[in-house]
Formats: C-alpha cells, sequence, structure tokens
C-alpha cells in the first residue's frame, strides 16, 4: 500500500468508517477533490507537500485572484509549513490597559494542532506582534507556523525551538501599551491578502500563500499536477540541454 492509502486507511479507521469503502483499492488512484473534501486532514497534510509557487500559480488559474503576500513578508529561517489559519488582529491605541492584548494570547490558547497563527498588526511595521513567549506556546501546541503583517522579536529563542515565522522583520520593540486585540478568527488582510479564519496557509522558501477554504480542495489538485509537471521538466532540460523544447513538451513555464 503506497503512503497516501496508509495515511487514508488511518484516517478512515479514526473515524470508524474503515469498512464503507474499499481501501486498497482506493489507494492505489490519485485522491479527488471529493476526497479532499471529505478527509480535510489529509487535504491539509497534502498541501505540506506541493510548492507555494503552484499553489499560488494553481489560483490565479482557477481562481484569477492575487493570494499571495509580498516580498516584505520574510522566514526568520528556510522553511515550508502548511495548516489552517487562526486569525488575529491588533488596532494601534495607546492605552495603560493590562487586559488590552489579552484576547490575543487567548487566541493562541484555543487554537491546536496544525493551525497557522496569521496576524495583522496595524501600521506595525516597527512593532513586535509576537515573541518568543507566543512562539512558545505555539509550538507547544502544535502549531504548524505563525505569519506576522508586523515586527518580530526574541528570534533567537525562534530559531532555538524551531518554529517558523514569517513577519516583516526583527524589532525590539513591544506592542503592549501601543495597541489593543481588536479581534480573532475573523476576516482580516494580511499584507494586502484577505485571510478567513480556517483558509489554508501554505508557506516556503518562496513566501505565503493564502488558499481559500471553499477552494481549498480543487486549488489543491491543480497545484499537484503543476508539481509534477515542473518536476518533469528538471531532468528534460538537463538532458536536453532546451527550456523550449521543454514547455512545449510540457506546457508549463
Amino acid at each position: 500500500m503506497t503512503k497516501r492509502g496508509m495515511r487514508l486507511l488511518l484516517s478512515i479507521c479514526a473515524a470508524g468508517i474503515a469498512g464503507a469503502i474499499d481501501i486498497a483499492s482506493w489507494a492505489d488512484t490519485p485522491m479527488t477533490a471529493a476526497d479532499y473534501t471529505a478527509h480535510p486532514q489529509l487535504m491539509v497534510d497534502a498541501y505540506r507537500h506541493v510548492e507555494a509557487a503552484s499553489v499560488s500559480d494553481a489560483i490565479e488559474q482557477l481562481l484569477h485572484e492575487k493570494r499571495y503576500m509580498s516580498h516584505r513578508m520574510q522566514a526568520i529561517f528556510p522553511t515550508k509549513f502548511a495548516g489552517t489559519a487562526v486569525t488575529v488582529l491588533l488596532k494601534h491605541e495607546e492605552n495603560r490597559d493590562p487586559d488590552a492584548l489579552t484576547g490575543m494570547l487567548k487566541a493562541i490558547d484555543n487554537g491546536g494542532e496544525g493551525s497557522v497563527y496569521v496576524m495583522t498588526v496595524k501600521d506595525g511595521a516597527d512593532i513586535a506582534g509576537m515573541g518568543g513567549l507566543m512562539g512558545t506556546a505555539m509550538a507547544a501546541r502544535g502549531y504548524a507556523g505563525a505569519v506576522v503583517d508586523g515586527g518580530l522579536r526574541d528570534v533567537p529563542q525562534l530559531k532555538r525551538i524551531q518554529f517558523p515565522v514569517y513577519a516583516l522583520g526583527p524589532v525590539p520593540s513591544t506592542s503592549v501599551g501601543h495597541y489593543r486585540f481588536a479581534g480573532a478568527n475573523i476576516s482580516i488582510v494580511c499584507d494586502g491578502v484577505e485571510v478567513d479564519p480556517g483558509d489554508i496557509i501554505v508557506a516556503d522558501q518562496d513566501g505565503v500563500v493564502v488558499v481559500p477554504k471553499a477552494h481549498a480542495a480543487e486549488v489543491l489538485i491543480k497545484a499537484q499536477g503543476l508539481d509534477n509537471s515542473e518536476h518533469s521538466m528538471y531532468p528534460f532540460i538537463e538532458k536536453y540541454h532546451s527550456i523550449v523544447e521543454a514547455v512545449q513538451k510540457f506546457g508549463r513555464i
């Protein structure tokens, strides 16, 4: 049985319906959009194995939308992850309220395995939206990573625990006393891209892509096809020394 089939078998057995389908035959055929929709955890796992560039291309071809974040969003170390968005918004408001950011922390504790913390810090390029304490809590809860439209601090701790974060850059500042929690698991705009709670975030060394949850299965199938084409082109180009012939054969650039 293939690895895909084993993951599918474990998922279905956990759901208590292992006898309802022919596992052996399904395991050796490509999964369809319907299969992924029925097994969302398998879908998220599959997104961890496709390239962010292919996901971005798939969204553009299917939805005709820009759903990738800009070059401003940088990883603190080379990484690759995928997971479902937990969204948080901070608004700029000078205050002395000790509970001004409590909702931001509660949002972390309400997330779990495979979540991606997506935060927008309004006009916060020079404000650390998160740091080592928040990153340690996310890592302990099994988060896949974090994406912060704002600054970041405590980089040595985040590197020590190998918790992946994309942000606008490192800054030593704090949001305490300068920002207030403005909502969690709401629609936000992060680096120019709309993110809804439950959207799938795909990140690698090419950047960050947001997959609308309503189209996640079809985008995944398309991205897998684009990945397969491109990865087949590399050995062809190396063998025949021609990218023109490769593009003509595989229809991918």
